[in-house]
C-alpha cells in the first residue's frame, strides 16, 4: 500500500499521463480525453499481460485440437460441424495473432508496434469476434432447422455450410475494413496496451460507424438467436408433452424410442449452442458499454475500465473449445484417443457417446425416416 502511495505522489508531482510512454508516431492517434489520467499501477499491466498469455495459450491449445478432432474423426466430419470448425478457427486466429503482442505491450506498458500494427490488431479483433458471433448465429439456425422444422426442413449440406461460411466471413472483412478507409478508425485504448475502435471522437463519421456496426454484430445476432431458441423451446416441450400422453394413455413410465433419444440428443446440443452464444455476449457487453459511453459521452472512460473490455472479450475464445469439449461425449472420446492424458473422460464413455454426432443425427437419419 506504501509502494501504490509513493508511486502515485511521483505521478502526480512529476505531472505524469497515462500517455506519456506512447512513442511519438502514436501521438496523433491518441484522443485528448486520457491525457487527464495518471499513468496506471504497473501492476495492472502485469496481471493483464499474466491473464493474456494465459488465456491465449489455452484459447490455441484448446480450439487447435477442437479443429484437429473434428477435421480428422470421419463421423464427425459433417456439414453442421463445418460451422463448428469454423467457430474454433476464428477464436484460435484472435488469440494466436493478438495474443503476443497485448503480452509484449503490458511488458512495456505501452503499444510498441507503432500506427499500422496498431490499425491491424484492432481490425483482427473486429473480424474475429464478428465471424465468431455470426457463425454461432449459423449453428443457433441449423439447430433451429433441425428441431423446429424437422422432417420438413432442407438438410444442410457441405457447399451450404461452405457458403454460409464463406458469406459471413466477405461480410465480416467488409465491416471491419472500414474504419481502414476513413470510416471511423483503429486507435490506442485508455491503458494504451491495445487498439480497437475509435469511441472519443465527436464526429458523426465516427460516431455512425459505431451505431450501424453495433447493429450489425451485436443486436442484430442477438435478436435472431433469441427468435431461434424460443422456437427450439416450444417445439420441444410441445415434444416432450406429446410423449408423456402418450406413455399415459399406453399405461408405461416413459416412451424411450430412437424418435425420443434424438430429440434429447438435439436439445443437449441446443443448450450447449446456447451456453456458449450467452458467454460470447456476457465477453462482449462491456465492449459494447464502453463504446456506447464514448459516443454518448454518458461517464467518464478510465485507463482501468477498457482493460475489463479487453480482459473479457479476449476471454471469450477460451469458451468455446470448453463448452464443446465438456458437452460432446464424441468429441471427448474422440479426444480420449488421440490424446489420453488430456482427456477429461475415460474409455467407457465411447459407447454412450451422442451429442457431438448428434450435430448431424437428425441429418443423417433424415431420410431413413
Amino acid at each position: 500500500m506504501a509502494s501504490y502511495g509513493s508511486w502515485m505522489a511521483q505521478s502526480v508531482a512529476g505531472n505524469l499521463t497515462v500517455v506519456d510512454k506512447v512513442p511519438a508516431d502514436m501521438l496523433h492517434m491518441v484522443d485528448a480525453h486520457w491525457y487527464q489520467f495518471p499513468p496506471m499501477n504497473p501492476l495492472w499491466h502485469s496481471l493483464l499481460g499474466f491473464a493474456i498469455a494465459i488465456l491465449a495459450l489455452i484459447s490455441v491449445v484448446g480450439n487447435g485440437m477442437v479443429m484437429y478432432i473434428f477435421t480428422n474423426t470421419r463421423t464427425l466430419r459433417t456439414p453442421s460441424n463445418l460451422l463448428v470448425v469454423n467457430l474454433a478457427f476464428s477464436d484460435f486466429l484472435m488469440m494466436f495473432t493478438m495474443g503476443p503482442p497485448m503480452v509484449i505491450n503490458c511488458y512495456n506498458e505501452t503499444w510498441v508496434f507503432g500506427p499500422l500494427a496498431c490499425q491491424v490488431y484492432g481490425m483482427f479483433g473486429s473480424l474475429f469476434g464478428c465471424v465468431s458471433i455470426w457463425t454461432m448465429t449459423l449453428i443457433a439456425f441449423d439447430r433451429y432447422n433441425v428441431i423446429v422444422k424437422g422432417l420438413s426442413a432442407k438438410p444442410l449440406t457441405n457447399n451450404g455450410a461452405l457458403t454460409r461460411i464463406l458469406g459471413v466471413w466477405v461480410a465480416c472483412l467488409a465491416w471491419t475494413l472500414a474504419p481502414l478507409v476513413g470510416w471511423n478508425r483503429y486507435v490506442p485504448e485508455g491503458n494504451m496496451s491495445a487498439c480497437g475502435t475509435d469511441y472519443l471522437t465527436d464526429t458523426w463519421s465516427s460516431r455512425s460507424y459505431i451505431l450501424v456496426y453495433s447493429f450489425f454484430v451485436y443486436f442484430a445476432p442477438l435478436l435472431m438467436i433469441i427468435y431461434s431458441y424460443i422456437f427450439i423451446i416450444k417445439a420441444v416441450s410441445a415434444h416432450e408433452k406429446n410423449m408423456r400422453e402418450q406413455a399415459k394413455k399406453m399405461n408405461v413410465a416413459s416412451l424411450r424410442s430412437s424418435e425420443a433419444q434424438n430429440t434429447s440428443t438435439e436439445m443437449k446440443l441446443a443448450k450447449v449452442a446456447l451456453v456458449t452464444i450467452s458467454l460470447w455476449f456476457m465477453a462482449w457487453t462491456p465492449y459494447l458499454i464502453i463504446n456506447y459511453m464514448g459516443i454518448f459521452k454518458a461517464s467518464p472512460i478510465s485507463p482501468l475500465a477498457t482493460i475489463w473490455g479487453s480482459l473479457f472479450a479476449k476471454a471469450n475464445a477460451v469458451y468455446n473449445p470448453i463448452v464443446y469439449g465438456i458437452s460432446h461425449p464424441k468429441y471427448r472420446a474422440a479426444l480420449y484417443k488421440e490424446f489420453p492424458t488430456l482427456s477429461c473422460t475415460d474409455a467407457a464413455d465411447d459407447s454412450q457417446s451422442m451429442a457431438s454426432e448428434g450435430t448431424a443425427v437428425v441429418m443423417s437419419e433424415k431420410p431413413a425416416a
